[in-house]
């Protein structure tokens, strides 16, 4: 099963407690009861105090009923689910950067061994 919206929709900056509802198909109630679960979901309030959802807001959101709505978890286990996902994502991101510095690295020698090669 697929999660309920796709993310690289979204064009604005920000989008309303309703806006994030309907893509959902949820109350507004089960929107802010996730959000004081989950401390992943850090909306801005406007002066009136409005929530203010960014996409990552949303793509959190995506995560959360992926995992409840869809996959059966319960909020305990999509919390431990989360934090597993997280974990992992950031081994990712600390393997990637540095694989660019080794790149980056590889192509200073290739450049150095280039010109001494014209030299010769």
């Amino acid at each position: 099963m697929t999660s309920k919206i796709d993310i690289k929709d979204l064009k604005k900056l920000y989008y309303s407690i309703g806006e994030v509802a309907s893509f959902f198909d949820v109350n507004h109630s089960l929107i802010r009861f996730w959000e004081k679960e989950f401390s992943i979901i850090q909306p801005k309030k406007n002066s009136k105090g409005n929530r203010l959802f960014t996409p990552k807001d949303i793509e959190n959101f995506n995560k959360i009923y992926t995992l409840v709505k869809i996959q059966g978890f319960t909020l305990e286990g999509a919390k431990k689910e989360l934090k597993k996902k997280s974990t992992i994502q950031e081994v990712i991101e600390i393997d990637n950067s540095q694989n660019s510095e080794v790149i980056e690295k590889l192509e200073t020698i290739k450049e150095k061994l280039l010109n001494l090669k014209r030299i010769i």
